[in-house]
């Protein structure tokens, strides 16, 4: 049996039991004993562990899946780089009238070559061959990585991060921002009139205009040269940890970064991205949501926005979500046993981030309900690379310095409803 799946069977057994003991408190009219709430506390602590579980054996299979990505990049290389094209031809869309033509694009191009990309191994890993350092900065020691490598990299990157599994993702290649057009008011409702009539002309309608412009984020990551001599596949073994720490910084910003040289997040209120309009904090306590509070919450949202909306919480969030019930005596939450499968949450998928907000205290948010297309994130093509030898030699290791820039907002506010707890 799938491990995943077994452990999945095991979590849904332990939140039934603790079910069946609200259950039974809930049709006696009563809270839970002292016995009932050690047994729902060990019940629900044993369910964490197991999620932890099921979280490592699914991070590890990603894991697993990007190695394989890489490798499968480096197969492709002595198919002529097939899978460098593919990755320019979905990226040439973006790209300005004429930059194909440009000497900046042509660079980019000749990064899809075998003898390219082995050669940028060769020195990333192995030290030096010159002959084959095309488009290096001798000065600083940069060199621009293979397009094949770019794009396993970006594919790592959104395995890690929720907002870009489900944003809408942008690039940037040759422009310095973009320019998002912003629907800031709707038009007034049509008007009854007569055959040759026109209607009122309406003055209410505009339009607005943000900028997305991608701000530089870089990390640094140190590997032993043992490794990188014992081990054959350490270049994927590099490039899916490179690809898991610029998806932690990009979940941080996404979620709850100021705007200021970062993204904006959804959990920051801002004029330009999600403002306290769209803040749903009726019926919930100072210290906890309730179940009338989420419903208040899913129907904030317009319907139209449904059919894509997923919820994001903390899993602190989701462990109180384990315990709510709705007017109809139902569980608002319904833990998922089938592999692939989302939870539910009034009949809308949840996802789970560690970088969510989880403190539980006045005016705080604690969730949101929203269709993620409408987050919009904007990355430029350019990928960098530059290799520490001689900074790290005393300890035996070897330094790579990722650097890339990415920019992303909410572009339309209404799209989104924050779970906002009670004032004081």
């Amino acid at each position: 049996m799938n491990k995943i799946l077994e452990l999945k069977q095991q979590r849904a057994q332990l939140i039934a039991e603790a079910r069946a003991l609200l259950d039974k408190a809930h049709s006696d009219g009563r809270e839970l004993s002292a016995e009932e709430r050690a047994s729902w506390d060990a019940a629900m602590a044993d369910e964490v562990k197991i999620q932890a579980r099921i979280d490592q054996e699914e991070r590890t299979a990603r894991a697993e899946a990007t190695l394989g990505q890489f490798a499968s990049a480096a197969q492709e290389d002595t198919r002529g780089g097939a899978a460098g094209h593919r990755f320019l031809a979905r990226s040439l869309q973006a790209l300005n009238d004429g930059g194909a033509e440009s000497a900046e694009w042509r660079g980019l191009l000749a990064t899809t070559k075998p003898e390219y990309r082995r050669g940028w191994a060769a020195r990333l890993f192995a030290g030096e061959q010159r002959a084959l350092q095309v488009d290096l900065d001798t000065a600083g020691g940069f060199l621009v990585t293979p397009l094949q490598v770019v794009d396993a990299l970006i594919k790592a990157i959104d395995d890690q991060v929720f907002v870009r599994q489900f944003g809408t993702v942008l690039a940037v290649p040759n422009a310095d921002s973009l320019g998002v057009p912003t629907l800031d008011n709707d038009p007034a409702d049509a008007d009854w009139t007569s055959e040759l009539g026109t209607g009122n002309e309406d003055s209410t309608m505009s339009f607005g205009r943000r900028e997305l412009h991608p701000h530089p984020v870089a990390k640094r990551l140190r590997i032993s040269r043992t490794l990188l001599r014992k081990v054959p596949n350490s270049e994927a073994l590099a490039m899916q940890r490179l690809g898991y720490k610029f998806g932690i910084t990009q979940e941080k910003a996404f979620l709850t970064g100021s705007g200021a040289g970062q993204p904006l997040g959804v959990f920051t209120a801002s004029a330009q991205g999600i403002s306290t309009a769209r803040d749903v904090s009726t019926d919930n306590t100072t210290t906890a949501f309730t179940a009338n509070g989420l419903i208040n919450a899913k129907y904030a949202l317009k319907a139209a926005y449904w059919p894509r909306a997923r919820w994001l919480f903390h899993r602190d969030a989701v462990k109180a979500l384990a315990k709510l019930v709705g007017g109809d005596g139902n569980y608002l939450w319904m833990p998922s046993i089938r592999e692939g499968q989302p939870d539910t949450l009034l009949g809308h998928p949840m996802a789970v981030s560690e970088y969510a907000p989880n403190t539980f205290t006045a005016s705080q948010y604690v969730g949101i309900l929203g269709d993620w297309s409408n987050y919009w994130i904007a990355d430029s093509l350019a990928l960098e690379m530059q290799r520490l030898v001689e900074l790290y030699a005393a300890t035996n290791q070897v330094a790579l310095i990722g650097r890339m820039e990415s920019d992303g907002m909410p572009v339309l506010e209404e799209a989104f409803v924050r779970v906002k707890l009670a004032a004081q």
